[in-house]
């Protein structure tokens, strides 16, 4: 559930309001009010805000971020889209442009707050946490994370056999400190698995969500000779009621019940391995809106916590899971499902301080506190960028009516309109279109004369002020693919009519017919989108730069460039077989020429046509193309299939291939 704005959101001409008042053009405009309008300084600060340039400007060090180091979106997307033989690197729309300079800001923040929280209670250990990798798979998001982290002992959750697969490799180059947490239904491989972390000298915690499973791990560590840690989840009582919460509480799908947790306790007894178990995990659910129901819930596991301590398990990591959340739309209330009522410190503050208040009221020794935040550490660092490639225009014409208005109906209707009698209007209007379409199903109009009708009402509804000045943009991007996790909360069709501020309109600037590109953002998108795209349309991911903030003359590196999945790839990945697909067309080509008799030097050129034109078309991207990026693709078509990566130094922007 992202942001959209404009990447250039200086309003200098006509912009389009976001409610249905009457359209009029701004004779000035500022950066503070662009702000205002699309309310950046309450869901981008402080990673995004509107320059002096009226762009829109990240700031890759948050807070801590130096006047010089700001970096101009504008120009950066102009720079990644521009043609090669202009110094660009020719990239094609829609782009995923990832700032790892605020994915370690993120992690940096979330960790001081908790330090701070720890040291000024008096708490007696430490956090702890983990990524949970399902929220951003990509190989570079997770080796950052890893890397940044390491000073922290910053960890990984895996949730799935591939995961964990990830989660151990890329944790060897990690903090040998740093936990590997084994969540989500398991087998016996999934088990084995993570015994084989241990093996490998990494912490995994197989953490129990079905009590069967346990069977599995006693089995499994038994015969691998592996001594396991072993976590176990707990379904809380306590329930987040919003939008986010409908895997928690008793009825949750996830977890043990009191009941289990006690079974499971006396079977680790009575197979001498109750010291093994050694963290509590629970998770109340995303987007946890208030502190008030974060320390409920982590209260009442803190009291679960030193039931165990007293059953005789050797706890020593209470595990509070995900649920810290993002203020989406800026709003920082907790009556929203896209905001929050609090800041990480004092996120971090109400955690400590429930942990602390439970166990030294029971006189059990502060536990490790380990967190899943993963919505919170990536959200900010990824901007989807695409294009509005035109609008829908609803004015239709007017030309002759005369054969539907029987007597006085025009002048009667006329008249209304002058004197603004609006109810009359929308009667007529209403009583005309209904009579017209009746007589267009009957066959007595011709679709001519409906579209006439079309254009007498819209004109009616103008001049009263019953028109609805909205337009629709269309945009080179699909919703499905790219922005799944907005598209899924009550976005239908691949239309996105609900933006910040409860707005079911972004205002944006005209379109001008053969004026520049426009360009648009999502912002806060770096949780969940990309995992959870698919290939709507077989549309396939778009282009993808890593950028980082450069004290060289452009302000910005960027260290890494990847286009987008092409035709071929795509298809490739649903099963087809795109080379013998094209083999196939290539015959069906042959063979149409050889039945049309063409002279033969006619017939070689035109088939040749066909064939380039085909390969060009496995080869490119499945998004609209600019004739700019078309030509481009002409010219490099031979070389598209064995495309490397772009790198640059601080000062430029060399090609290498792979």
């Amino acid at each position: 559930m992202p942001a959209l704005a404009c990447v250039d959101s200086y309003a200098a001409d006509v912009f389009i309001p976001p409610s249905p008042q009457p359209s009029a053009a701004v004779d000035t405009w500022s950066p503070s009010l662009s702000s205002s309008l699309y309310r950046i300084d309450g869901w981008g600060a402080p990673y995004f805000s509107a320059n002096s340039s009226g762009n829109i400007s990240v700031r890759p060090h948050g807070s801590n971020t130096l006047p010089h180091q700001d970096i101009d979106l504008l120009k950066l997307v102009t720079k990644v889209t521009d043609p090669k033989q202009t110094g660009g690197l020719g990239l094609q729309l829609p782009v995923i442009v990832r700032f790892p300079d605020v994915l370690k800001n993120r992690l940096e923040c979330l960790q001081s707050a908790f330090d701070f929280a720890v040291q000024s209670q008096g708490y007696e250990s430490h956090y702890q946490g983990v990524y949970p990798v399902k929220c951003n798979q990509d190989r570079f998001v997770v080796e950052d994370i890893v890397r940044f982290g390491s000073q922290f002992r910053f960890g990984l959750e895996a949730g799935s056999k591939p995961e964990i697969l990830l989660a151990m490799s890329c944790l060897c180059k990690g903090n040998n400190e740093a936990f590997l947490i084994c969540n989500g239904f398991k087998d016996a491989e999934y088990v084995s698995l993570a015994l084989l972390g241990r093996k490998l000298a990494l912490k995994t915690v197989i953490v129990l969500e079905q009590e069967e499973e346990l069977d599995l791990v006693i089995d499994l560590s038994h015969k691998m000779n592996v001594r396991p840690v072993i976590g176990l989840r707990a379904k809380l009582r306590t329930k987040h009621s919003g939008h986010f919460g409908s895997t928690s509480g008793e009825k949750g799908k996830f977890g043990l019940t009191t009941t289990q947790i006690v079974r499971v306790v006396r079977k680790l007894r009575e197979a001498c391995m109750l010291d093994c178990l050694q963290l509590l995990h629970f998770h109340i659910g995303s987007q946890i809106p208030s502190t008030s129901l974060l320390s409920d819930g982590v209260s009442e596991a803190a009291q679960l916590y030193c039931e165990l301590v007293r059953l005789g398990a050797n706890m020593k990591v209470i595990d509070i899971g995900g649920g810290l959340g993002i203020d989406y739309d800026g709003s920082k209330s907790g009556e929203s499902d896209l905001s929050v009522a609090y800041t990480l410190e004092e996120y971090a503050e109400a955690v400590v301080a429930s942990v602390r208040f439970v166990c030294e009221r029971r006189a059990v020794k502060h536990p490790v506190i380990c967190s899943e935040s993963g919505r919170a550490i990536v959200s900010h660092h990824s901007v989807l960028i695409f294009e509005a490639v035109s609008t829908v225009n609803h004015q239709a014409d007017r030309d002759d009516i005369q054969f539907l208005l029987e007597g006085g109906d025009y002048e009667e209707m006329y008249s209304a309109v002058m004197r603004g009698d609006q109810e009359r209007c929308l009667l007529y209007v209403d009583k005309l279109k209904q009579r017209c379409v009746e007589g267009f199903k009957d066959g007595v109009l011709s679709i001519e004369q409906l579209a006439s009708v079309d254009g007498l009402c819209e004109w009616v509804l103008k001049a009263i002020g019953g028109s609805d000045p909205v337009q629709t943009y269309n945009i080179n991007l699909s919703v499905f693919t790219s922005v799944p996790d907005l598209w899924g909360i009550e976005q239908l069709d691949g239309k996105i009519d609900k933006f910040i501020g409860g707005e079911s309109t972004l205002p944006l600037h005209e379109l001008e017919s053969g004026g520049g590109r426009y360009f648009l953002g999502m912002f806060l998108g770096g949780a969940y989108e990309e995992a959870l795209g698919g290939v709507h349309n077989l549309f396939g991911g778009p282009s993808v730069v890593r950028v980082l903030q450069s004290d060289g003359p452009h302000g910005f590196a960027v260290t890494r460039a990847v286009p987008g999945q092409s035709s071929a790839d795509v298809l490739r990945g649903m099963q087809h077989e795109p080379e013998m697909m094209f083999e196939t067309l290539k015959h069906r080509a042959e063979e149409v020429m050889h039945t049309k008799g063409c002279g033969e030097g006619e017939d070689v050129d035109e088939f040749g046509n066909v064939a380039a034109c085909l390969d060009r078309s496995f080869h490119n991207m499945p998004y609209l193309a600019t004739e700019e990026v078309l030509s481009m693709s002409n010219s490099l078509s031979d070389a598209v299939s064995n495309l490397g990566f772009y790198y640059c130094d601080e000062d430029g922007f060399d090609y290498l291939s792979a």
